[in-house]
């Protein structure tokens, strides 16, 4: 029986700020229904390659196809061409991002919030309304739809933010550190959100320095040092008995 094709293709991705490469040569395949952790230092290039399978930034060369179709290019013979911003954002729908700062509308409830990219996907909005609710409770925050982000902890505002993400059934959702920017004794109850929705089978890749989430919920973690792999495989293997130097270092000091 042959393999299925992964979900997300990454062939040879470049990513430069001038003369600074964020991002060289990255080549990485996500299976469907799987957990892909991305680990390294500071500066490495996690969060750019998050930015680039989206097309919140634009690489400068190599390829990323989810689901089979270019994100952000299509072909032209031997060349690929930028799409049409319209065309782009058509492809963001597909791919949920959770970000660091949980970037909800201020003037918007939590239920709003939900709502509103259900709606902007053709969603009926007594639907998205009730898809929005059960997304809520789902989240540890039933009965509170009519709450202000200014009304809510970081934790629960994260959690509406992961909410958000999963409302349109996304094909692919990236985490950028998503607890990053909490209070410890809240990082807990975001993580076990993410490993609930883990366990549905959706395809996830999530930025992190939770070791003890990667080891317990990755399928794969890759780690990035100057912009490369420089290790993959399942955590066992890359969190237990990394086989190189600058792993070992990294892990060794957030252990």
């Amino acid at each position: 029986m042959s393999k299925p094709p992964p979900l997300v293709r990454i062939r040879n991705l470049g990513k430069h700020f001038g003369v600074h490469r964020v991002l060289e040569g990255i080549d990485l395949d996500v299976a469907r229904g799987s957990v892909t952790v991305l680990l390294g230092p500071s500066g490495s290039g996690k969060s750019t390659l998050l930015r680039c399978i989206n097309h919140l930034e634009r690489p400068d060369h190599g390829f990323i196809e989810v689901g089979g179709k270019l994100i952000g290019f299509r072909r032209d013979g031997r060349h690929l061409r930028e799409l049409p911003e319209r065309e782009i954002t058509r492809q963001r729908a597909r791919i949920g991002m959770v970000f660091q700062q949980f970037n909800l509308f201020p003037h918007r409830t939590a239920l709003e919030n939900i709502v509103e990219g259900q709606l902007a996907a053709g969603v009926r909005r007594k639907e998205a309304e009730a898809r929005g609710s059960e997304l809520l409770a789902r989240v540890g925050l039933a009965g509170r739809e009519g709450a202000y982000p200014r009304q809510l902890s970081g934790g629960q505002q994260q959690r509406v933010a992961i909410a958000r993400a999963v409302a349109v059934s996304p094909d692919l959702i990236l985490f950028d550190e998503p607890t990053s920017a909490l209070d410890p004794e809240m990082v807990g109850e975001v993580l076990a959100v993410i490993k609930d929705l883990a366990r549905d089978g959706l395809t996830m890749i999530v930025v992190t320095h939770e070791i003890g989430f990667a080891r317990e919920v990755a399928d794969q973690v890759v780690f990035l040092d100057g912009g490369r792999i420089v290790e993959s495989g399942p955590p066992a293997a890359v969190l237990a008995a990394p086989q190189n130097e600058r792993a070992r270092a990294f892990l060794s000091a957030v252990l």
